[in-house]
C-alpha cells in the first residue's frame, strides 16, 4: 500500500459518513414516539409510519408518483434505447447536437424548467393534466436511462450481431434476440435510475403539478411548510427504503458493477 493509501481511505469513509449521515438520522427521527423532531433514545414507536399510511392525502400522492414513475421511466428508455443505438454506433451529421439536446436537462437548472413548462403548458391549455406532466417528467429523466444505455451499448461485443447478419438474419431479429439481451443490463438500470429520479423530483413537479396529480414530493413539500412533526421523516424513510430495496434487487438481478460499466 502506497504512504497515500490510508490517508485516501481516510477521505474516503469521512466523504461516505458525510453523505449517509443525513439519511441516517432521519430515518432513526421516524421512530420516535414524541411529537417533534427528535432521535428516539429510550423506546423506538411505529407510531408515525401507521400515520402516514393512515393520512389519505399522502396515499394518494404516492400512488400519484408511483404511477407518473413508471410511465415516464418507460417512456423515457423507450427513447433511450434508439438514441443511444444511433449515438454509440453511427456517425451521422448532428450527432454531437443530438447528444447534447439528450443531455441538456442536466445542465438546466430544474426551476427554470418549471417555470418554462408551466408558461408553455398555459398557452396550449394542458395544464393540470396527468398526460403532461409525464412528459415534463421524461424532459428530466432521459439523460439518466440515456447514459446507461449508452454505457451498455458501447461495452457490447457485435461480433454476434454480425455472425447473425452474415447468415441472413434480418435486423429486428438481431436486435431482439442479440443486441437487446446484450444491454439489457444497461436498459433495465437506465429504466431504474429514471424511476428514481421522477419519483423524487420536486422542484420542477412544483410549478406543474395540479391538486388531482400532486406528486408524493411535493405534497412533502407542502406538509413541511405547515407543520414540522416527524411524519415527514417517516415518509422520508419510507421513500430511502423503496430506493435501497430496488437498488439491491438490480444488483441480485444484474449486478450494479455490470450496468454502471456497460459489460455484459
Amino acid at each position: 500500500m502506497s504512504k497515500n493509501g490510508p490517508v485516501a481511505l481516510f477521505f474516503n469513509a469521512l466523504v461516505i459518513v458525510f453523505m449517509l449521515a443525513p439519511l441516517v438520522v432521519v430515518c432513526l427521527v421516524a421512530f420516535t414516539p414524541g411529537n417533534t423532531l427528535s432521535i428516539p433514545t429510550t423506546q423506538f414507536s411505529l407510531r408515525w409510519f401507521r400515520a402516514v399510511f393512515a393520512h389519505p392525502d399522502f396515499v394518494q400522492s404516492f400512488k400519484n408518483s408511483l404511477w407518473l414513475a413508471f410511465i415516464a421511466a418507460t417512456l423515457a428508455t423507450l427513447m433511450a434505447v434508439p438514441a443511444g443505438l444511433a449515438i454509440a454506433r453511427h456517425r451521422f451529421p448532428g450527432r454531437d447536437f443530438l447528444n447534447g439536446l439528450f443531455l441538456s436537462p442536466l445542465i438546466i437548472p430544474h426551476l427554470v424548467l418549471g417555470v418554462a413548462l408551466l408558461r408553455t403548458f398555459s398557452l396550449i391549455g394542458a395544464t393540470g393534466s396527468f398526460f403532461w406532466l409525464a412528459l415534463a417528467h421524461v424532459v428530466v429523466i432521459t439523460p439518466y436511462a440515456l447514459r446507461l444505455v449508452l454505457a451498455s451499448v458501447e461495452g457490447s461485443d457485435r461480433s454476434a450481431e454480425q455472425a447473425a447478419l452474415s447468415l441472413g438474419a434480418s435486423q429486428a431479429t438481431v436486435f431482439r434476440r442479440i443486441t437487446l439481451p446484450m444491454i439489457l443490463p444497461g436498459v433495465t438500470g437506465g429504466w431504474l435510475l429514471a424511476f428514481i429520479n421522477s419519483f423524487d423530483e420536486v422542484t420542477m413537479s412544483i410549478f406543474v403539478t395540479a391538486p388531482s396529480t400532486v406528486t408524493l414530493p411535493v405534497r412533502m413539500y407542502m406538509y413541511a411548510t405547515e407543520s414540522i412533526d416527524p411524519l415527514m421523516a417517516a415518509v422520508s424513510a419510507l421513500m430511502v427504503a423503496l430506493t435501497a430495496v430496488a437498488m439491491l434487487v438490480l444488483d441480485r438481478v444484474y449486478g450494479l458493477d455490470k450496468i454502471l460499466v456497460g459489460h455484459k
